[in-house]
């Protein structure tokens, strides 16, 4: 089992978040292994990636302290908290 940064949940597996998206961080003249990461289980990956663009995600939202302070972010964490690890979760 593996923890979601984001959640909090053991989950089956995480997959590896950019927190400054990898097409976002080159225009900035960073590598790509220096940009920073975050392990989140799938349904978390989704939802971030439904809501923000990749633009929103670099500019305003590059750490998991300030992804866990948006509303809709707040509002699935507490829905998805609440579903086991385990259970495939399907986002809209």
């Amino acid at each position: 089992m593996a923890l979601c940064e984001l959640c909090g949940r053991d989950v089956p597996r995480t997959t590896l978040h950019h927190l400054v998206p990898r097409v976002v961080g080159r225009r900035r003249g960073e590598r790509v292994v220096d940009l920073p990461t975050a392990q989140l289980c799938p349904p978390c990956h989704k939802m971030l990636h439904r809501l923000y663009s990749n633009h929103e995600l670099g500019r305003d939202l590059s750490s998991l302290e300030a992804l866990r302070q948006q509303p809709e972010v707040q509002r699935f964490v507490k829905w998805v908290r609440t579903q086991p690890g385990s259970k495939g979760v399907r986002v809209k």
